[in-house]
């Protein structure tokens, strides 16, 4: 049997247990950032295979890198190649397996579900490791496999930290693996977006000495802060960001190719609906399109509303 044999023989000989492994990471449903459950099972799971693995690689607490290799019969190292899973869910899409729209029985209607689902992106990507992983093993064949953990891929998350940190320096290749609905061998992509460049950035607005001038319209003999007009503050710059964003939206860029800008809202304010000037708000904007011009034009955009 030659190693592709050995590494499909593999994957249908564990079907079974691959697929109760999905179902785990399906059922922890964790969103961007929280993936705790998530990311501690892939560790253990990794290491219980012999891979070494670095846990909250990045700095990231979600966050991993695990490696293993096989000298191979000739002792040689073999190319190194790269991998990952990614196990986030969207936030508002927990839906029992009914046909029509019901949240999870015991949780909220606004807890987070895998759509694509990344939870089959990590269970298939890990399988393909894996059996690779076997096969290298059976027919001596050197290398080195390198599978990362990838936390808040719904908002480009540890990727661009991964990479900035340089944990994808020294790979010779790197595989990636996304389940869709599409039947076998038909195109599962769009290339504008999805074999493209995805920007992202996060504006944050501060409001650390709010404006004073409304103080003048409270009543003179009332000493408390809920007489005076509520300064504009740290919400305010980013309604103001989130509307003049959407208004030039059509202006960003000619109507050629596809792209999509999607923005989302972290922070809002970290302040009670009291009379202080909210202090703090963050409004991260994604991008995909075709092109590196492309983007660069969208966030000058971006970077003069803000």
């Amino acid at each position: 049997m030659d190693s592709k044999k050995s590494a499909i023989a593999w994957v249908e000989d564990n079907l079974g247990q691959l697929s109760a492994d999905h179902m785990t990471i399906w059922n922890y449903h964790e969103p961007s950032w929280r993936e705790y459950k998530s990311a501690k099972w892939y560790v253990e799971r990794l290491r219980a295979e012999g891979f070494t693995v670095e846990e909250g690689s990045g700095e990231m607490p979600t966050a991993f890198c695990a490696k293993w290799s096989n000298a191979g019969k000739d002792g040689k190292g073999g190319p190194t190649i790269g991998g990952y899973a990614e196990y986030d869910a969207i936030p508002g899409r927990s839906q029992a397996a009914v046909p029509y729209r019901k949240p999870r029985e015991g949780v909220s209607k606004y807890a987070a579900g895998h759509t694509d689902p990344h939870s089959g992106l990590g269970i298939g990507a890990l399988a393909g490791f894996l059996a690779a992983k076997h096969a290298m093993e059976k027919h001596g064949i050197a290398g080195t496999l390198v599978f990362f953990g990838e936390p808040a891929e719904k908002m480009c998350g540890s990727k661009p930290v991964h990479a900035a940190k340089g944990y994808y320096d020294g790979l010779d290749a790197a595989i990636s693996f996304h389940p869709h609905s599409f039947q076998a061998l038909s195109n599962g992509c769009f290339w504008d977006t999805h074999s493209a460049p995805y920007w992202s950035r996060i504006y944050t607005f501060e409001c650390n000495e709010p404006e004073t001038w409304q103080s003048q319209q409270s009543a003179a003999t009332v000493a408390h802060l809920h007489s005076a007009a509520r300064a504009p503050g740290a919400i305010d710059a980013l309604c103001l960001m989130y509307t003049s964003s959407k208004y030039l939206k059509e202006s960003m860029l000619p109507h050629t190719g596809s792209w999509s800008l999607n923005e989302f809202i972290p922070v809002a304010g970290l302040a009670a609906a009291d009379n202080i000037a909210p202090v703090v708000s963050q409004i991260q904007y994604s991008l995909r399109a075709p092109d590196l011009e492309m983007c660069e034009k969208v966030f000058a955009v971006l970077d003069n509303n803000a």
